[in-house]
Parts: C-alpha cells; structure tokens; sequence
C-alpha cells in the first residue's frame, strides 16, 4: 500500500533516495492554442462563418453571382458574417495537504519538489481536458465536422480503414478552406486505444513499416506524422474518437491568470502548496475541427 506523508514508510523507513513508480504525460493542447490574453473574465469573442463570401441568390440565378458579371452591371453585393460570444474565464485551483515540519525535516524524499510538480501537471492537465471538450464541442459535434469511422471502427480489422477516416476528415476540412499540408500540418489527437490499431492497421494488415520522422519535425507530445498530421496520444483524449485540428487555428487559450504556485508557511505547523490558473478556451474556427466517431466497436 502506498504511503502519504507522515506515514512511516516515507518518513526515512525503507525508502529509497528518489521517488520511482511514476512518469508525467505530456499535456500539449494548450501550447497548440491560438494564445491570447483577457483583461477580464468576462470576454466577448467573435466566430467568422467558414467559406468563400457569395452573394445572396434569387429565383433564377442559384449560381454565384460574381463569376461572370455583365459588363458594366453594378457589382453584387457579398457579406460576410461573424457569430458574437461571451464567455467567461474558469478557475483551476488545488491545495496540497498539510506538510508539516517534522515531515519536511526527516523525509529523505523532495516532498515539496514533487508535490509542487505533481499539482502543477494536474492543474495543466485539467485544461488540456477543457481545450479537448471545447474543440470536440464535448463529443457531441454541432458546428464542428464529423464522421463515422468506416466499417465499424478501428479495431475492425476487416472493413476498418483508419487512413481513409483521416482523409475523410482532411478533406471536410479543405472544404472549409483550411489546408493541412506541409506548411501547417494538423494534428490527430487520440487515445492509446486508437493509437494501437493505427498501428495494427499499419503494420499488420497492410505490412508497411513503422513511420520514423526527425523528433524536430514533431510538435511536443507526438509520436509520429502521418498525412501532414501530427499523432498525439494522450490519456486525455477520450476512446472511440478521433480527433483532427489544426494547431493555433482551431482553438485559442484566452488566460486570465497563468499558471502560477506558491508555498503557503503555517506558523508552528508546516507548509501547504497551492496551484492555480484561470483561463477558457474557445472554438474559434469550429470547421477546421473535425471528430471521427465510433472508432472501436
């Protein structure tokens, strides 16, 4: 059984010099955000409608009126329109238990160290979940593209076909007018669920080899690129989807209050560690997002 702090173990009995039996996941998304800074918590945001302007059609003319003008017509008119937002920063706050002195004295392990560490990936870690819910729309895609994966999934090693869910997503996205190339490559975002049968679909079925690419070519956290998108596995991604977007496009970070920490000394008892941020994510261009969904059976 694990030990806390007071607890005999991991105060000096059969401990070892350093701490073992973890290791941090990265959290990526909000380094993949457009960033952006609010004054206050409450934030008005504008969303432009995705696509080319055309002018308003009439009963006889559905085509787009600026191909082909009459000469010397007056021009048609185009409007382009934007969808007003307010949203409102959310508070990512955790306090550790008391350390008291006695623990911090006699402890051969960096309780204070880990402990800030260990709040802090928490803290990063539950607005990398609020950056995944803002540009899935939360699994329940409204004005963000998506798909259903063919066959019946990933894990269908029959009818399954991972790369084409992918292309279908690329190409929904083009539609829209955002490009994934070289130059702005996109990202898929997935569990490790996913990633594994991407890699059976590779590997086993159609016998390619294991994609390698330069760890300078990959954005922090991806595992490999495929199709101009960058794979990152996270636990935090949620199975049976997938999820395309386009990095500093799709989604912005609006911080209120970075993430910040602080060592709080308690008079004749010890220290607690306190972690915050505040900030909101916000979907500011929903068609360059697009959820392949029912990935597993």
């Amino acid at each position: 059984m694990a030990d806390g702090i007071g607890q005999v173990d991991l105060a000096g009995i059969n401990v070892q010099e350093f701490v073992t039996g973890f290791a941090d996941e990265d959290t990526v998304l909000k380094a993949l955000c457009r960033q952006s800074e609010t004054p206050s918590r409450q934030f008005v945001w504008f969303q432009k409608t995705a696509g080319y302007v055309s002018p308003a059609t009439t009963s006889g003319m559905t085509a787009n009126l600026i191909a082909n003008t009459t000469n010397r017509a007056l021009s048609p008119v185009a409007e382009q329109t934007w969808t007003r937002n307010t949203s409102y920063v959310r508070d990512y706050t955790v306090v550790s238990e008391l350390i008291t002195m006695s623990d911090e004295k006699d402890t051969r392990v960096d309780i204070l160290g880990t402990m800030i560490k260990d709040l802090i990936a928490g803290v990063a870690s539950q607005v990398d979940v609020r950056i995944y819910n803002v540009g899935t729309e939360s699994l329940s895609p409204s004005n963000i593209l998506s798909t259903a994966a063919t066959g019946t999934g990933w894990d269908d090693t029959t009818n399954g076909n991972p790369i084409l869910d992918m292309l279908v997503g690329i190409r929904k996205i083009r539609q829209n007018r955002y490009v994934i190339s070289k130059q702005q490559k996109g990202s898929l975002y997935i569990n490790s669920i996913e990633y594994q049968h991407l890699m059976n679909y590779l590997i086993t079925i159609k016998g390619s080899s294991v994609p390698q690419f330069a760890s300078e070519l990959l954005v922090k956290g991806a595992v490999m690129e495929i199709l101009n998108l960058d794979v990152i596995v996270s636990e935090n991604a949620t199975t049976d989807y997938a999820w395309i977007f386009i990095p500093g496009v799709t989604v912005a970070w609006n911080k209120f209050l970075g993430i910040s920490s602080e060592v709080e000394k308690i008079a004749g008892k010890g220290k607690k560690v306190h972690v915050w941020e505040e900030g909101e994510a916000t979907l500011e261009n929903p068609k360059s997002s697009h959820l392949t969904t029912d990935t597993i059976t």
